[in-house]
């Protein structure tokens, strides 16, 4: 039977922008960005309110760029015309129904149906999903560069107060050996290091490095293969001294199931850009919840009005239990936000008001390239 959070809520129409952050470059082992390819939409229903959804397209691992996120939300919003936006799993199965695939574009819409059903019900998102508040303390990432570069890095970092440090690594093993070495020897014993691959290496080059990096204290190693070397993770994850969190592997709970019957990974990172949103994401973690594998909240490029859903999200479910929650520090030349979670230092602030509480700036909007369906 259809869930429904609240009566009826027709939406009237769906606003839908190219919301293009510039940024300074940030390369990891997949390529380089140079803007957050975001898109924004708001929902509006007749109950006088509008549900916002923000997704960022990240092409070399999700396989969307801006331009396709663009005009499937075009068709997604025609799709939910006139429908009840309070049939938050009947809307999101149409989705699926029209189209395989798609999860970033697809969490937008997630995105704004919950913001509509928590701003119905008066009451903060966290709140709605069952939350209660806790710290939220995000690491900060490095980018791959040279390692002197990335060490000088690392010590800018401790000097501003970071306290967990996370290295884009998967260009070359041998050279993120000594990436990491100098790093260590940047940062000092007491910051936390964990690093992420990007599916860079292959099995071989990843156990040496892993092998390798241990004596530095790695918390744990993101994606280390190609997803489509999974069936040699359950061998890397007995094999290595550093612990191992599935990505790019777990687009879904199916994935998450398959990997930790395999004995495949130790953590499991969520990312709405990955789940299609909070629907799949509440079964990934539950699904990792189940059989005692922590998880960690990420992201892609979003600005903070994602951000915000995110530390929602996090706030809602015990089982995330690491933060990787710096998408908009990631090189953002302008915050195009209104309202929404605020960094204290490195810890973040999440906001009271009802719904997610953070929406996108007008004057901001007015400059980008938008439809109305």
């Amino acid at each position: 039977m259809e869930r429904c959070y609240f009566a009826t809520m027709n939406i009237t129409h769906t606003q839908i922008w190219k919301f293009s952050i510039p940024m300074h470059p940030f390369t990891i082992a997949t390529g380089t960005m140079h803007f957050a390819q975001n898109i924004f939409i708001r929902v509006h229903t007749d109950a006088g309110i509008y549900g916002v959804g923000e997704c960022s397209a990240f092409p070399m691992i999700a396989g969307e760029t801006q331009a396709t996120c663009f005009e499937m939300a075009r068709d997604f919003a025609a799709v939910w015309k006139n429908r009840n936006a309070a049939a938050i799993e009947e809307r999101m199965q149409e989705l699926h129904a029209f189209t395989a695939f798609n999860s970033t574009i697809k969490s937008a819409f997630d995105m704004a149906l919950f913001d509509l059903a928590a701003k119905r019900a008066g009451q903060p998102l966290y709140q709605f999903l069952g939350g209660q508040r806790k710290e939220l303390e995000t690491d900060l990432t490095i980018g791959i560069d040279t390692p002197e570069k990335m060490a000088a890095a690392a010590i800018d970092f401790v000097h501003r107060g970071v306290r967990i440090i996370k290295v884009k690594l998967g260009k070359n093993a041998t050279e993120d050996i000594e990436r990491i070495r100098k790093i260590r020897e940047a940062a000092g014993p007491d910051i936390k290091l964990r690093i992420d691959a990007n599916q860079g290496w292959s099995y071989d080059d990843a156990l040496h490095a892993l092998t390798s990096m241990d004596r530095y204290r790695i918390e744990f190693c993101e994606q280390p293969m190609r997803y489509w070397d999974d069936d040699k993770l359950p061998a890397l994850k007995k094999a290595s001294p550093v612990r191992i969190m599935a990505d790019e592997s777990v687009f879904d709970h199916h994935d998450a199931i398959r990997l930790i019957r395999a004995g495949a990974c130790d953590y499991v990172n969520i990312k709405f850009a990955k789940s299609g949103g909070i629907l799949e994401a509440q079964k990934i973690d539950a699904v990792c919840k189940d059989h005692q594998i922590p998880c960690m909240m990420g992201g892609m490029l979003e600005s903070r009005v994602a951000l915000t859903a995110f530390a929602h999200f996090a706030l809602a479910h015990p089982n995330i239990r690491f933060y990787d929650m710096d998408t908009c520090m990631l090189g953002h030349k302008t915050d195009p936000v209104t309202g929404g979670v605020r960094y204290n230092g490195f810890f973040l602030e999440v906001p009271d008001s009802v719904g997610i509480g953070a929406d996108a700036e007008e004057d901001f909007l007015k400059s980008l390239e938008q439809t109305v369906i």
